[in-house]
């Protein structure tokens, strides 16, 4: 129902226009008595066969959704009625942000693809705490954290510090995001020796806590074997608790869209980026020894697709364009579909 007759309506809107829309329609309507049932009715798939255990965290079922979403922690409740085992809010940073200029994300419909260059917009850090804390549901949560545009590379360890301080008693896990192409110079914090520093100095404050959580950082589909190789070494050494593979990429190959959609700037994901996060998946988990959980995420838009990414060493998988485009059953046709693979 959702691609006959919601999607074609919604994409005849501005796609950020058509996520507000969105928001605020699924707000209203959880505020109706027995909606909330029927969509848990309709989109939870409860099987005790999808219970994992990762980094110390159990987790209800493998599929998760990613950042960038539910940036602020404005939906939390109504999207664990979705049938998400976690769900992952930000990215956030320490101060309120309204990011790049609009028009700032697109659809590439004929490759069922977006670009976004959206710039961490939110409402800084605390916002999304207030809002955590005051939620009903018991879904997991990551906190994706990042840095403010006008923070300087030089001092964004500050910025990630202030962010995880501030989450650390309302999220599960925290994922450090070093890879989003639209904040400058951010994809310059994966470098080896600026990465090892900001994970470790994360770490440091982390294992001070009584009970530490797990750490994991978000990287790019466009890293060289020898830059994975450098994150192999920076997980272990630093002992965070993974990765999440892979964010968007900058790259634009192979694609069939109108060019003037092309060419725009931003991080591209969906189908198009589906095929280049497994190879990452199955390079960090055959040449780490499987010595790292993995979460896979890029290009999910169907069962299967989830399935590839577990069969190439994933622990858990993340939805977002394939969401935007298959609607709100995905995460429940994936379930089902992986609970059948356990037999």
């Amino acid at each position: 129902m959702y691609k006959l007759l919601l999607q074609p309506l919604l994409f005849l809107l501005d796609a950020e226009k058509a996520h507000y829309f969105t928001f605020n329609l699924v707000k209203f309507l959880f505020k109706i008595p027995f909606v909330p049932s029927i969509f848990k009715a309709f989109y939870q798939y409860e099987n005790p066969k999808l219970s994992k255990q990762v980094f110390g965290l159990t987790f209800k079922n493998p599929v998760g959704l990613a950042a960038g979403f539910d940036k602020n922690a404005v939906l939390v409740d109504e999207l664990s009625a979705m049938g998400f085992g976690f769900i992952e809010i930000g990215t956030l940073t320490p101060k309120a942000q309204l990011g790049n200029d609009k028009p700032r994300l697109f659809r590439l419909k004929a490759d069922e693809a977006l670009i976004n260059r959206m710039g961490f917009n939110n409402d800084g850090v605390k916002e999304a705490v207030t809002r955590l804390k005051q939620r009903n549901s018991t879904v997991l949560i990551g906190g994706n954290i990042g840095k403010n545009k006008v923070t300087p590379n030089e001092n964004a360890v500050q910025d990630y510090l202030i962010c995880f301080d501030e989450l650390f008693a309302v999220v599960d896990y925290f994922v450090v995001n070093v890879s989003s192409p639209n904040t400058p110079n951010l994809r310059a914090l994966q470098e080896k020796e600026p990465l090892k520093e900001l994970l470790q100095t994360l770490q440091n404050n982390n294992l001070k806590r009584p009970t530490p959580k797990p750490i994991l950082l978000k990287i790019a589909p466009d890293l060289t074997d020898s830059q994975l190789d450098d994150i192999i070494e920076i997980v272990q050494e630093t002992k965070i608790a993974g990765v999440i593979a892979t964010n968007t990429t900058i790259a634009r190959e192979n694609l069939v869209s109108d060019s003037t959609l092309v060419k725009e700037m931003g991080g591209l994901s969906g189908k198009p980026v589906t095929n280049r996060s497994t190879e990452v998946i199955r390079y960090l988990s055959q040449k780490s020894g499987k010595a790292f959980p993995i979460i896979g995420v890029g290009g999910i838009h169907s069962p299967e697709d989830a399935w590839e990414k577990i069969q190439a060493g994933a622990d858990l998988v993340q939805i977002y364009t394939g969401f935007i485009y298959e609607g709100p059953a995905l995460a429940s046709r994936i379930n089902r579909f992986l609970a059948k693979q356990e037999g």
